[in-house]
């Protein structure tokens, strides 16, 4: 099929490239292809030769397009970047890239991995295997007992802030160093590290006991009907029970125990990646003849499911790292907040600051005596300009951000997993969202049936219903008592094919189609109080309409055989090999099941091959997307329109179509099939053939619409995302046709929005061909199916990435866990964006953990996805909320946070330069001790603190104004300039504090240390109430709190308060302290450091309000 669909323009890639040899080759010639122009004729015939595609160049022009050369011009080509060479290379990142390097070989080294091979598992003969395969365990600690503790101080003190505090607190173990006493440097660091370790210990040891839980689960049930359902919420969202079958041989031995007494092997494919399929073979050698089975994906039971119902005993193929549910999920890793990095790069221009302000005072000094050793003095006597508050701070702060998210009332059931990254909630450019149970349900509703000639929606359903039962009737009083399922008009349908048919009749053709081409099974509940084995009789079931329900792979199925019971037709009953309707008379009408063809993503259509017992007519049924059944059925005029038609409803379509077989026709074509399936080699193409050889002109039935019911207000937050300029992907390992559907139905593309689909690739030529095609398209959509999305980042990540991120929404359909993760990966590295991914089911957990935010739904779907995620949310509708609002206000406030406790730090180094400078450059600290603890905590640390509780919107406005989440993802609240105009501030503030001390006390400049310290700290206080945008009631309980511990505080600390050391001998006179004229100095030295700011601020506001203000006043 993908190679009959013309790609653009409209002729094969193969056609055109014949069509136009000579005019490319001329024209490569031109383009600068050089001696390799003559080879370019047959380029897309082959697949080894598409490495000449690196001799064209990827071009801007558009004249080509009227051209024949149009299916090759080109994209934008990616950008050429410089490459540094040498010594430059080294300094601008290369020594991380080596020491990154070194590390992976070494680790590759300890952790060589063993080649994953086929293998044979005897039943019950352990020792036959030759093989050693990993322990059937999952483990998802980062640590273990022995890398504990060197892991955590690896990833803190990677941080240049941690780091460089490391090295200035064991500098004090060094005499000649000293500055204070120890715990004024090692305290804060301990309790830093104290604080992390604890953390990183808890989340561990939650992660060992989710393990330990997961490990102990073990499949011990059995089964006498050879099928059972597993329930796969946990792995992939879907709520639908799926049908896995049992080899047959097996169903007909006596008893349980004679499974270990047969001589049989199973021989399985190597472990792979892909989750949708699997390949393999049931041998019995001890029979005559040996019995073979094929096995396929509907053979096997995953890891990470539940048996639902029925019992199962099975054979262990694969275990532990092996299974296709840890293969598809990536390692955790340690997340780092945007914010955090943009800190550290802050500090590392504060260090530069620090060594410039060392070297100054040393120059000035004259580098008299031993003037290195002056000059680390100097670097710990300024060693406040990086403040280790500043770690300290952060982190409480990012606890009380997690702390408000979990209690607002708004959002209830949120949990926040990782509590590091809140702020990365404020600065997301692209979410990355599940189909399945994220945005949808996965509940169906019928809706439509059309017949070609007229169309029944959910109103006129009971027409539907008064034709069926007449129908039957009919077919039942004519057949003078005898139970067929053939229709009235059977025998002048088989003479006469071409007579038009009543509406009557088509309609029972069309409802019994349904009826009968599915994979749905009725279950019914045992009945209360019965015990005994647990392999259940029919006796203890009640089969009656009221406890019966419907379970399949997909529940569209299951909305289709509901509504055939809902309009007189229904399934009662079904095995592996009949299956049971009843009519609205209640007769039963049996039917042989004699092939079932599953749905897969190639085919995009399923089959079954059904024996009336009745009449002995054999009919294939088959219903499947339009693309693929339009070539199928017989020649029709409406079949494309109204699918155009329902899809634009948000409906997801199915054509069905029949075809009666003869007994020689299905012996024939049995077979074959049963040769097909037994092949090792090549085996899914082998089937397919068989099976196309009958899908050929199908009689057209019907056209069946199915609604999937959206999540609550999915359609208002996304538009309240797309408000916010947030990029939103759909990542679904659906079929296109249904993400698609969803995409529409949800407005995740507008209705007026076009939609490009990308067409199958399976190479280079091809994916140039439609990458072209694409690049002409503006402002549309794209819908691109994972392998075509495989093949074009093979060959043109950059290009694809680059036209994608253009596009206002992107749908990538089919994908696997693995390709979903590496989507999050590629946007990271080609954008540089902040990225967030949401899903509910387990296959999301790969994208979740490698996304810089990962959001996982907790509900009726499990778990796994949101024990995985940064954050987990009981609805979508909660994401508005938390990104708006929380996501909003921890960024703002961090960076708020993060900026006044530098200036704390700046404003005190500067009030040391000018000391040491007065007293000609010695390294002589003008605070003590305890005066400098007091200072970062008890002094300012409430007030400080208090700003996490600081807003600049009220919740209600920035969810009304989505629009004002665009500038916090610009990165303004925390840049350089604003980090320099906090440094010119404290500059400013930190020397009017201590020349203003020097001036106005000449007279008693004994005390000199009290007075800048009882400025320094009410200055500090007035600074918070500046910055401060919305007061909270703790905030002014924290600004009276600090004052009044500081003004107790001197009443004890007066040995402090001496010029330089105690031995200085000058102490605090509290009688001088009480003067008026201690008090109007101390006052106007602090009016005099603030007065200018509060100035200006107010002037800012008037002449350059910021973009909420209006909304606010």
């Amino acid at each position: 099929m993908a190679d009959q669909i013309p790609l653009y323009p409209v002729r094969s890639a193969v056609v055109a490239a014949v069509a136009a040899n000579r005019k490319r080759a001329a024209y490569y010639s031109a383009a600068g292809s050089g001696p390799g122009g003559e080879r370019h004729n047959s380029r897309y015939q082959l697949e080894d030769e598409s490495s000449h595609l690196d001799e064209m160049p990827l071009m801007m022009s558009e004249e080509g397009f009227e051209n024949d050369e149009s299916d090759y011009h080109t994209l934008p080509r990616a950008r050429v970047t410089y490459r540094r060479r040498g010594i430059e290379w080294l300094v601008c990142g290369g020594w991380k890239f080596l020491c990154t390097s070194c590390c992976d070989w070494l680790i590759n080294i300890c952790q060589r991995k063993k080649e994953l091979k086929a293998r044979t598992v005897w039943l019950g003969c352990p020792e036959k295997c030759e093989e050693k395969y990993p322990r059937n365990s999952i483990k998802n600690q980062k640590y273990n007992i022995f890398t504990f503790i060197p892991g955590v101080l690896y990833e803190q003190f990677k941080f240049f802030l941690n780091l460089y505090f490391l090295v200035v607190s064991c500098s004090q173990f060094v005499p000649a160093l000293k500055i204070g006493y120890l715990y004024t440097y090692w305290a804060p660091l301990g309790f830093v590290l104290a604080v992390t370790m604890i953390r990183e210990a808890v989340d561990e040891f939650r992660r060992f006991q989710r393990d330990k839980e997961m490990n102990s689960q073990l499949y011990s049930k059995l089964t006498i009907r050879g099928s059972c359902f597993i329930r796969t919420d946990q792995l992939d969202g879907e709520t639908d029970w799926k049908l896995k079958v049992a080899v047959s041989c097996t169903q007909r031995l006596p008893a349980l125990g004679d499974l270990f007494s047969i001589s049989a092997y199973v021989y399985a494919q190597k472990p792979q990646l892909d989750i949708h399929c699997f390949e393999g073979t049931f041998t019995r050698e001890d029979s005559d003849p040996p019995i073979h089975e094929s096995l396929s994906i509907e053979n096997t039971l995953w890891a990470s499911t539940v048996v639902a119902s029925g019992t199962v005993i099975g054979v262990v193929i694969y275990t532990g790292k092996e299974t296709r549910s840890v293969m598809n999920t990536s390692n955790p890793k340690n997340k780092v907040g945007l914010l955090d990095l943009e800190l550290n790069q802050l500090t590392k221009a504060l260090f530069l600051a620090l060594v410039a302000l060392s070297v100054v005072m040393v120059t000035l000094q004259g580098f008299v005596g031993p003037w290195y050793r002056n000059l680390f003095r100097f670097l710990l006597l300024f060693s406040y300009i990086i403040p280790i508050s500043l770690r300290v701070n952060l982190d409480m702060g990012k606890a009380a951000y997690g702390w408000m998210i979990m209690r607002d009332e708004h959002i209830p059931g949120t949990v926040v997993r990782t509590s590091t990254i809140p702020e990365e909630l404020g600065r997301l450019v692209y979410l990355l969202t599940d189909k399945t149970g994220t945005l949808t349900q996965n509940e169906m509703i019928f809706k439509r049936l059309h017949l070609g000639t007229v169309s029944y929606g959910t109103d006129t359903m009971d027409e539907i219903q008064n034709h069926i039962i007449n129908s039957y009737s009919q077919m039942f009083s004519q057949t003078s008592g005898n139970i067929t399922s053939s229709t009235p008009s059977r025998k002048s349908q088989s003479s006469a094919p071409k007579v038009r048919k009543s509406v009557s009749s088509r309609i029972h053709e069309a409802v019994k189609a349904i009826a009968l081409c599915h994979n749905v099974t009725p279950v019914y509940e045992s009945r209360t109080g019965v015990t005994g084995e647990t392999e259940y009789a029919e006796v203890d079931q009640d089969f009656s309409d009221e406890n019966r329900t419907y379970q399949a792979s997909s529940p569209d199925e299951v909305a289709l055989v509901q509504w055939t019971e809902s309009v007189g037709l229904t399934l009662v009953n079904r095995d592996l090999t009949s299956m049971q309707l009843k009519t609205p008379g209640g007769q039963i009408l049996t039917y042989s099941i004699l092939q079932i063809f599953p749905f897969t993503s190639e085919s995009k259509r399923m089959g079954i091959i059904v024996r009336d017992e009745s009449t002995a007519e054999i009919t294939f049924y088959m219903k499947g997307a339009d693309v693929a059944m339009s070539s199928i059925v017989q020649y029709n005029d409406w079949l494309e329109e109204e699918c155009g038609n329902m899809a634009r409803e948000g409906l997801r379509t199915l054509v069905v179509a029949k075809k009666s077989l003869t007994e020689e026709q299905y012996q024939d074509f049995e077979n074959r099939y049963s040769q097909a399936k037994l092949s090792i080699h090549d085996r899914t193409l082998k089937v397919a053939a068989v099976v196309e050889s009958v899908e050929r002109e199908m009689e057209l039935l019907c056209l069946t619409g199915v609604e999937d019911q959206l999540q609550a207000d999915v359609r208002p937050s996304l538009e309240m995302l797309r408000n916010a300029g947030i990029k939103i992907w759909m990542l679904t390992g659906d079929k296109l046709e249904t993400a698609t559907c969803i995409a529409k139905s949800s407005h995740l593309v507008s209705r007026t929005q076009d939609i490009h689909i990308f067409r199958p690739v399976t190479n280079r030529g091809e994916a140039h061909l439609e990458l072209n095609a694409f690049r002409r398209k503006h402002d549309c959509a794209l819908v691109i199916a994972g392998d075509s999305l495989e093949v074009c980042l093979k060959y043109y990540e950059h290009e694809l990435v680059e036209l994608a991120c253009q596009c206002p929404a992107v749908v990538c359909c089919r994908c696997s866990p693995t390709q979903k993760a590496h989507i999050v990966k590629l946007l990271q590295q080609h954008t540089g964006k902040r990225t967030c991914a949401i899903g509910d089911g387990g296959n999301d957990v790969s994208m979740i953990q490698a996304a810089d935010c990962g959001i996982g739904i907790e509900g009726k779907e499990g778990k796994q996805a949101s024990l995985a995620a940064d954050f987990s949310i009981t609805q979508f509708k909660h994401i508005g909320r938390l990104l708006m609002v929380h996501g909003r206000n921890s960024y703002k406030r961090s960076a708020a946070l993060g900026q006044f406790v530098m200036h704390r730090g700046l404003i005190i180094s500067t009030m040391q330069a000018v000391f040491s400078s007065v007293f000609y450059f010695a390294s002589v600290p003008l605070y003590q001790g305890f005066l400098m603890v007091g200072y970062a905590t008890i002094y300012t640390m409430f007030p400080v603190f208090s700003l996490v509780l600081d807003q600049d919107v009220k919740p209600e406005m920035a969810l009304l104004y989505p629009e004002l989440y665009k500038d916090l993802t610009k990165g303004r609240s925390l840049s350089f300039k604003t980090f320099l105009i906090w440094v010119l501030i404290s500059i400013y503030q930190g020397g009017i504090l201590m020349c203003g001390a020097l001036v106005l006390f000449e007279s008693e400049f004994v005390h000199v240390v009290a007075i800048s310290f009882t400025a320094l700290i009410l200055t500090e206080l007035l600074m918070v109430a500046l910055t401060i945008r919305t007061w909270h009631w703790l905030m002014v309980v924290a600004e009276f709190l600090s004052l009044g511990c500081y003004v107790a505080s001197l009443a004890f600390l007066n040995e402090y308060f001496g010029i330089g050391r105690v031995s200085f001998g000058a102490f605090l006179d509290v009688a001088f302290i009480t003067t008026v004229t201690f008090l109007w100095k101390v006052s106007a030295i602090t009016v005099v450091s603030c007065l200018p700011l509060y100035i200006l601020k107010y002037l800012k506001r008037k002449l350059s309000p910021p973009s909420y203000s209006k909304l606010t006043s």
